[in-house]
């Protein structure tokens, strides 16, 4: 295990993202150049500066979707999960360094340890209400814990004794948490809301080995996957938080699931456990891309950076965090950024 702080040479903004930023104005670029070029009918000049200018364009498209290191190998433990994304950019995640830790990595890639959760509490999901506060599902204890970030003052914000364990949670607009419940010694699972006032409601029960769970952008469908079975469903959630309509978005015929998140324009994002993918599947239930990453076990995702487009990746054979450039930014990222 590492101790102390971590940090990786890393600029505020990578160069990679910087890439990414200039690729529609090297595309403008390119044209103007076309059409100055063919007026006055340069050819040789013409040529070379086409191939150049495509060169680079080729280059900086292929950056997105390329998986780079974020944190060093073992710098969390194999439970490495829930990342989370503050208002400052500032990415947590669970088991960092040693078990029942919350760890902390500014956007420069500095990883410290932010908060040790006492009483043999050990975090899984973690997200942001719409107060900054911190919410932590303690999967040992059955508690939604609640952290206040100014002063680091911990709560139970929900305790509930019949869940199995409180595993990934979502988070709607209204502050309503989304939890998922697996039994994993019987490949079972229940899901449950809790309200901003921390009453607890079970929605569904009796479900297969439910884990990653996530809100759509228009908060009008409820995504939940069942890691054994393979399986994600959909449900349309109401304005109240209640849920039907269930209906099966998609299956994998291998692998497993754990961790999932939405982008603005409502594609999942879903990690792959053993297969060492992320799958990206669109809102009709079809598998557009997948990512791989550097290690086997993916177990979470949340997206941050400067514009909402950089996702982070908990991985828990390498202990560490990847971050990968896509297309869209977060649905949550979104969400807070209009707050």
């Amino acid at each position: 295990m590492l101790r102390g702080t971590h940090q990786l040479e890393k600029p505020e903004v990578s160069a990679q993202e910087i890439a990414i930023k200039l690729y529609p104005i090297h595309l403008c670029f390119l044209n103007i150049l076309n059409q100055i070029m063919k007026t006055i009918k340069t050819n040789r000049l013409y040529l070379l500066s086409l191939a150049f200018l495509t060169s680079i364009t080729l280059t900086m498209a292929q950056n997105k979707y390329t998986p780079e290191p974020f944190t060093p190998k073992n710098s969390f433990t194999s439970g490495a999960e829930g990342p989370a994304v503050d208002k400052f950019g500032n990415i947590y995640a669970v088991n960092f360094e040693k078990q029942g830790t919350i760890g902390k990595i500014t956007p420069t890639g500095t990883a410290s340890l932010f908060l040790e959760l006492p009483n043999g509490s050990i975090g899984n999901g973690i997200r942001f209400d719409s107060q900054g506060n911190m919410l932590i599902a303690d999967y040992t204890n059955h508690n939604i814990l609640k952290v206040n970030m100014a002063t680091k003052q911990l709560t139970v914000f929900a305790h509930e004794p019949g869940m199995n364990q409180p595993n990934d949670i979502a988070i709607d607009s209204k502050d309503r948490l989304y939890a998922s419940d697996p039994n994993w010694k019987e490949s079972t699972g229940n899901l449950w809301r809790i309200d901003a006032d921390g009453k607890v409601t079970l929605l569904e029960k009796g479900m297969g080995t439910a884990n990653g769970v996530e809100v759509s952008p228009d908060e009008k469908t409820l995504y939940v996957n069942e890691s054994v079975q393979r399986k994600v469903w959909a449900y349309d959630l109401s304005k109240k938080g209640e849920i039907n309509n269930k209906r099966l978005l998609i299956e994998f015929p291998d692998f497993g699931m754990d961790g999932m998140r939405c982008d603005q324009s409502g594609n999942l994002y879903i990690t792959r456990h053993g297969k060492g993918t992320i799958a990206i599947v669109s809102p009709e239930g079809k598998l557009t891309k997948e990512i791989t990453m550097g290690g086997k076990k993916p177990s979470n995702i949340a997206f941050g950076g400067s514009d909402g487009k950089r996702i982070y990746i908990t991985l828990q054979d390498t202990k560490n965090i990847e971050t990968v450039l896509v297309e869209n930014p977060g649905r949550e990222w979104m969400m807070h950024k209009k707050k």
